[in-house]
């Protein structure tokens, strides 16, 4: 597989105002249909969703998603809402039969109610999943759902130049038969940001040595995770079609980023704590 069908295309952008470097917004609907067009036509097969991404699943759906495969992820049940119901809200909202991958988007929930497991599995029996699995913030996730005896066919964890913390597991991950894809490649866009708030600081010099060495930094930055082939796909986020064909046309002539030697924290490393 060449490193271009190894990317995936994230939606959450598409819908919901997201990126800490985001200065655009949210992308109109024919800008999203202009990425698509451009992403099948460069093999790039897969998109990543969720229900909690907005309305990101309904446009899929309004758009067309013919020629890619589909990963999606629900929310713990809340208000009987079950999660079989919840699959075939976004396959009806998205207008397709089956998705690739369905995962746990809570997968700590998973240790409190292992039956949500067999309702995956049993998702899985009647052919709407083809791969379920869970997506992850940190290793101990995974380290407390791999003892508790979940297994899964697919995994979505962060992993970019600086954060590395889940590339220990990928050899026992991979003896399972466990499909790895890659988010957070940028990290929110915070390798772009130009003016950086305190809780940035310890990575400033850093981030702004990449910026003023690397002249392809997006590409550079991706293919850092693509170069690890136990990665099966990586999924990056764009806000137009041209953000796109720039990473496309730069893959093959980015430099390589140079030796990383600081310690960072998960205060920076997970955007979920960056609000606290």
């Amino acid at each position: 597989m060449s490193n271009i069908r190894r990317i995936g295309l994230g939606t959450v952008q598409f819908g919901l105002p997201y990126g800490i470097s985001n200065k655009i917004g949210q992308p109109d609907k024919n800008t999203v249909h202009e990425v698509l067009d451009l992403a099948r036509a460069n093999d790039i097969s897969l998109l990543d969703t969720a229900s909690a991404y907005g309305f990101a699943e309904l446009l899929l759906g309004q758009l067309g998603t013919t020629g890619f495969r589909i990963v999606s992820k629900y929310t713990p049940p809340e208000s009987n809402i079950s999660i079989d119901e919840q699959l075939h809200t976004s396959l009806e909202m998205m207008q397709c039969e089956s998705l690739y991958g369905y995962l746990s988007h809570r997968p700590q929930n998973l240790l409190r109610h292992p039956e949500q497991w067999d309702a995956l599995k049993h998702l899985q029996d009647e052919g709407f999943v083809k791969k379920i699995g869970f997506s992850l913030n940190e290793p101990a996730e995974l380290d407390a759902l791999l003892e508790a005896g979940f297994h899964p066919d697919l995994i979505q964890i962060p992993v970019n130049y600086f954060d590395r913390r889940f590339i220990p597991y990928f050899d026992n991950l991979k003896s399972i038969n466990t499909e790895i894809h890659a988010r957070s490649v940028y990290l929110q866009g915070l390798f772009f940001l130009n003016d950086f708030p305190d809780r940035f600081k310890p990575v400033e010099n850093v981030i702004r040595q990449l910026q003023q060495q690397i002249t392809r930094l997006p590409a550079a930055l991706l293919n850092f995770v693509l170069s690890d082939a136990r990665i099966d796909q990586v999924v990056i986020g764009v806000q137009n079609k041209n953000q796109l064909q720039d990473v496309i046309s730069d893959l093959d002539h980015s430099e390589i980023l140079p030796e990383l030697h600081l310690t960072i924290s998960e205060d920076i490393l997970m955007p979920s704590k960056w609000s606290h």
